[in-house]
């Protein structure tokens, strides 16, 4: 089954803790602090694999989460380092940020993976704990405290995956576009004499010569509203997004709304890409007029070659049951290809979803108006509580020196606060006393 759209949770590792422990060695008095320090957490990662060509592995699993880094031990003995996880995934995938509402609003642009082998990191790993060894001074010689790990990172992400090939055909269904992959390329798409033969997209590669070759995608057939979600909707309209030139089939004998002429038609569909994406109508063109063995109106015909020229599209007069004009439609898509610009990868936002590592001296004092408490927040405070142990009196007096070496003291000051009033750091909420 062909699956292009996935929403997953992933998740790095958490650092391990550090350890508290000290040097108990025969001989050796005083051993002091030997706590080791703890592993970081794994990584999660997404490599952009060739060997795939669909998300069908993230269809029944949801949340993908790295392993965790081990504890520290004694004797110095770090923790292990967690493993990173690596998530392949086809390339032309990308990854947004968030699951999107019912409303189809998408998400920023984490990462675009549209390179062969192209890695990014997207949920780094939580740093592990130090032992108490590093808290050793001379007026502290044995700390009976140490670091524990940081928490990983966990985001809800969509994946898309936007196929990657050099020109994409489309059309109105039952136009002939997967009659014309099946004939320029070894490709096996269902054929049949309905609307939406083509369910998902199929690719091929087109040979001309032993130098010249491209991929060639057939997108499934679009209707008015596509990009509305008529039809089959707007699911299959990403692929086109990745190609360079669009083949545009077009049945010139009958096709499917008999009040449509041929030029009608091919309006209708820009005027879908255009609803989708507005960039795409600005890609190189080329008509294919379709099913020239057939009885076809002259007059349409050459409002359909007319209105080609006032756009600078060429057009080719094809015939996908006899074969007729494939090898100089596809020798035109070949030439079209050799002068269109690439296409330009996704913005990303990829440093949006990495919580900046904010100085160990920013901390936040503020008042909440509504209940009155004062509240203290900052990394260098949060680390200071991971390795202080408020519940010993020589810990909580330590912890004391720091908020006023801090300012903290002073700014709650500042605020206005008053004996009995409560101070919330984190978890810990204290009383206000001078």
């Amino acid at each position: 089954m062909f699956i292009d759209h996935v929403r997953i949770t992933i998740a790095s590792g958490a650092g391990g803790h550090g350890h508290i422990s000290f040097r108990r060695e025969k001989f050796v008095p005083n051993g002091g602090p030997d706590g080791g320090d703890g592993g970081r957490g794994g990584d999660v990662i997404f490599v952009a694999d060739t060997g795939m060509n669909t998300l069908t592995d993230f269809r029944y699993k949801k949340k993908f989460t790295a392993q965790a880094g081990e504890n520290g031990g004694k004797s110095r003995r770090s923790g292990k380092n967690g493993e990173h996880l690596i998530l392949k995934v086809p390339v032309g995938t990308l990854v947004r940020y968030g699951w999107g509402g019912d409303d189809g609003e998408k998400g920023m642009v984490m990462a675009d993976l549209n390179a062969p082998g192209e890695r990014r990191t997207l949920a780094k790993g939580g740093r592990g704990g130090r032992g108490n060894q590093h808290f050793a001074t001379p007026a502290r010689q044995a700390p009976k405290f140490c670091e524990d790990g940081k928490p990983g990172k966990e985001y809800k992400v969509t994946l898309e995956l936007k196929l990657i090939a050099d020109a994409g055909i489309i059309g109105f269904p039952n136009a002939g576009k997967s009659t014309l992959l099946s004939r320029v390329t070894a490709a096996k798409p269902k054929i049949a004499d309905y609307q939406f033969t083509t369910l998902a997209p199929n690719l091929g590669v087109v040979r001309l010569d032993h130098t010249t070759e491209f991929v060639l995608a057939d997108i499934p057939g679009l209707i008015e509203g596509a990009s509305q979600g008529v039809g089959l909707g707007f699911d299959f309209l990403r692929h086109i997004e990745r190609t360079r030139v669009l083949v545009h089939v077009v049945d010139v004998a009958r096709i499917e709304d008999d009040s449509l002429t041929p030029t009608q038609a091919v309006e209708k569909i820009n005027e879908e890409l255009r609803r989708f994406n507005p960039s795409l109508t600005e890609r190189p063109q080329i008509i294919a007029a379709n099913k020239i063995d057939l009885p076809v109106n002259p007059s349409k015909l050459e409002e359909l070659e007319k209105y080609a020229a006032s756009k600078g599209w060429p057009i080719f007069l094809i015939s996908g049951a006899t074969g007729q004009g494939m090898q100089e439609l596809m020798r035109g898509v070949s030439q079209v290809l050799a002068d269109a610009p690439p296409v330009s990868s996704f913005e990303t936002d990829y440093e949006t979803y990495f919580e900046p590592e904010r100085r160990e001296d920013f901390i936040t004092v503020e008042k909440d108006e509504e209940d009155g408490v004062f509240r203290v927040e900052g990394p260098g405070i949060e680390r200071m509580l991971g390795y202080t142990n408020l519940a010993d009196e020589r810990g909580f007096a330590f912890f004391q020196r720091f908020l006023r070496e801090k300012g903290i003291i002073d700014r709650l000051d500042e605020l206005g606060i008053q004996e009995n009033d409560t101070v919330q750091i984190y978890e810990h909420e204290f009383d206000y006393w001078k």
